[in-house]
């Protein structure tokens, strides 16, 4: 049997108080990482392609597209790569 794809989060970033390389209005995927939620935090991929763990409330959960999340998906295999 298959198993069932995890569905893609993303986070807008909507505060960045001393967190200087996150950038306001910017959406971010966000990362399974259990510990990091039961500490109040939240884990993205940053523009580096790397994944690091942020307050949550810095972010706001939002629903796209499939269309978006495919968009988004590929630029950031495309970064990544490069």
């Amino acid at each position: 049997m298959a198993m069932a794809r995890r569905k893609k989060r993303f986070l807008l970033c909507v505060r960045n108080k001393g967190c200087d390389d996150l950038e306001l209005r910017k959406l971010y995927e966000q990362l399974p990482d259990a510990q990091g939620a039961a500490e109040g935090l939240v884990r993205v991929v940053d523009e580096s392609g790397e994944d690091y763990l942020y307050p949550i409330g810095h972010f706001v959960a939002v629903e796209l597209p499939k269309k978006a999340e495919r968009a988004l998906a590929t630029a950031s295999r495309k970064r990544s790569a490069a």
